[in-house]
């Protein structure tokens, strides 16, 4: 049984963001960014083009899946960098 491919209710937002880091270097905010959409589209069943960019950002940056976590994880040991971002709603955007 085939099964169909889903679009994810965020692609239109995330496609943007993407097509920004696809040609962007890799600083805190754009590391987190690719880490927030990396964990979003992990498994997703679709979104198949998203899934592809974010594995080509990563190889651009010479990153390995887990060094972004690792990289992330020092920035969040450091600060924040969402708190600014958000703090007018207090919410942030990893659904």
């Amino acid at each position: 049984m085939e099964t169909q491919d889903q679009k994810h209710p965020r692609q239109k937002s995330d496609r943007a963001v993407l097509d920004n880091l696809l040609k962007a270097q890799a600083n805190d905010y754009n590391l987190l960014e690719l880490a927030r959409l990396t964990i979003r589209y992990r498994g997703f069943p679709g979104a198949r083009d998203i899934q592809q960019d974010l594995q080509k950002v990563l190889h651009n940056w010479q990153l390995t899946e887990e060094q972004l976590y690792e990289k992330t994880r020092q920035i969040y040991a450091l600060e924040n960098p969402y708190r600014d971002r958000f703090k007018s709603d207090n919410k942030q955007d990893w659904t």
